[in-house]
């Protein structure tokens, strides 16, 4: 749950069970479900200790994808190639805006987005990615 991004085998399944033998889940599951899937259905899993299949965490919101088991690791590394292909900045200040932002209200967060998005104007990488925008090539990040 600490993950940014999530993909799941079709075979998987989760569950806080931790319940079912007189404890709650040490390692942030009361706090991280909640804020994933909402407050109502948290409960329901945490009240009960079941399990859900991967399906049912994809339609929750749990995961990102659903795949085969033998193409999970190609599936993630397929995603983790497309993202490291983005320019660093940027996506530091967009993991950035989206965390700090959650802990914010939404005036503060949309100014803390703000101030993050002004940042990123004195970037190579940002007039790199204007003109190739405006040229329409791709872009050619140097900051990655």
């Amino acid at each position: 749950m600490a993950c940014d991004l999530r993909i799941a085998a079709e075979n998987a399944q989760f569950g806080q069970p931790e319940i079912k033998i007189g404890v709650i889940p040490g390692g942030g599951g009361t706090q991280r479900l909640p804020r994933l899937i909402g407050v109502t259905k948290a409960k329901e899993l945490l009240f009960t200790g079941d399990n859900i299949d991967a399906n049912e965490a994809y339609r929750l919101g749990l995961v990102n994808k659903v795949v085969p088991l033998e193409s999970a690791m190609d599936e993630a590394r397929k995603v983790a190639l497309k993202i490291v292909r983005q320019p660093a900045m940027a996506l530091r200040a967009t993991k950035m805006a989206i965390n700090g932002g959650m802990n914010m209200d939404i005036k503060y967060a949309l100014a803390y987005e703000a101030r993050c998005f002004e940042n990123l104007f004195s970037t190579e990488d940002q007039k790199e990615g204007t003109k190739a925008f405006l040229e329409k090539r791709k872009p050619v990040f140097k900051n990655r």
